[in-house]
């Protein structure tokens, strides 16, 4: 099993149509002993983000045939700086997703290691709370997850941990 990021289009739908196509995709997740671990979706209703627990791509695009939700891109990624248990009963905790379009050239390793470098600096924002990092394996971007008074605080932790906001988005609670 590995982890899937998948984000899609949620232009002009309601929360709770959102609701019921999670349903939906929870449902059939299950039906291919795949796990749908999270979704988030922006305030904006532009975008909906989820982490699925799957053997592979086409598992994770099965699971979301019968849901009516625009799949705009499928990435195998990584869970950084939390277990996975802890997500599962505390994702609608983070209420700021902070997308990071990786430079070119970055490994692995080395962006482990630069996280690992970086994440005691948030200690110095005490009312930014770091929730966890999905890294595309193919190192294209990370998506981190914060709970956070505002934007701003956000933004001061990111500067103090040395690391660019390429997108910024407030998080909608479907819970």
């Amino acid at each position: 099993m590995a982890l899937f990021l998948v984000e899609a289009s949620i232009l002009n739908r309601h929360v709770d149509e959102i609701r019921t196509a999670l349903d939906q995709v929870s449902k059939a997740a299950q039906a291919t002993h795949s796990e749908l671990i999270e979704a988030q979706i922006g305030k904006d209703l532009f975008r909906l983000f989820a982490i699925l627990n799957a053997q592979d791509e086409v598992s994770v695009r099965a699971a979301f045939l019968n849901s009516n939700l625009t799949i705009k891109l499928v990435k195998p990624v990584r869970l950084v700086g939390q277990d996975l248990t802890v997500v599962r009963t505390q994702k609608d905790k983070a209420n700021y997703l902070v997308e990071w379009d990786l430079p070119a050239g970055l490994t692995m390793d080395k962006y482990l290691q630069r996280k690992a470098e970086k994440s005691p600096l948030y200690a110095q924002v005490p009312t930014v709370s770091f929730e966890r990092t999905y890294v595309c394996e193919d190192l294209s971007k990370c998506l981190c997850f914060y709970d956070s008074p505002d934007e701003a605080t956000v933004k001061q932790a990111r500067e103090v941990v040395g690391a660019p906001i390429d997108r910024l988005t407030s998080l909608e609670t479907l819970d």
